[in-house]
């Protein structure tokens, strides 16, 4: 692996922003889910092997194989150490089911990339956590370089 920092992570990440919404796609400009979005940006700035990848995964997650990848492949991270280039792990239900990457947001704070389902195609919004979006984890690349 090759270090990268976290804006090449936030570049890449932003380049995505508008591809279409597929299940398990991982084709940046023709379709992505969350974690194919995390699986290519982190293959393409050298952060996570060239062969890896998950798959075979359901829409209605198990509780503990999206964790167990994150934990595998990154550094958990508290979440008050959240910064731009980081992953993010959330749940809309009762288990860990969604990742995106955090960036900058323009007002202030974080926002976070991601393939959402709902919008049809990968977003980037303002990272506000709720009782429909809450909080599961944080984690960093291994090969970040310090800024």
């Amino acid at each position: 692996m090759t270090t990268t920092t976290s804006d090449e992570i936030v570049r890449h990440a932003r380049a995505c922003i508008g591809t279409p919404y597929h299940h398990q796609a991982r084709k940046p400009g023709i379709g992505l889910d969350c974690v194919g979005l995390v699986v290519c940006v982190g293959k393409t700035v050298g952060a996570l092997p060239v062969g890896y990848d998950v798959t075979g995964y359901s829409r209605n997650p198990d509780g503990f194989a999206l964790m167990r990848h994150l934990q595998e492949q990154l550094i958990e991270i508290p979440r008050d150490q959240m910064a731009p280039g980081d992953v993010v792990c959330v749940a809309f239900d009762k288990h860990p089911q969604h990742i995106g990457i955090c960036g900058d947001y323009v007002h202030g704070g974080l926002s976070i990339i991601h393939a959402a389902n709902a919008a049809g195609k990968t977003i980037e919004t303002r990272l506000l956590f709720s009782q429909s979006m809450r909080f599961v984890s944080a984690f960093r690349f291994k090969n970040l370089q310090e800024e």
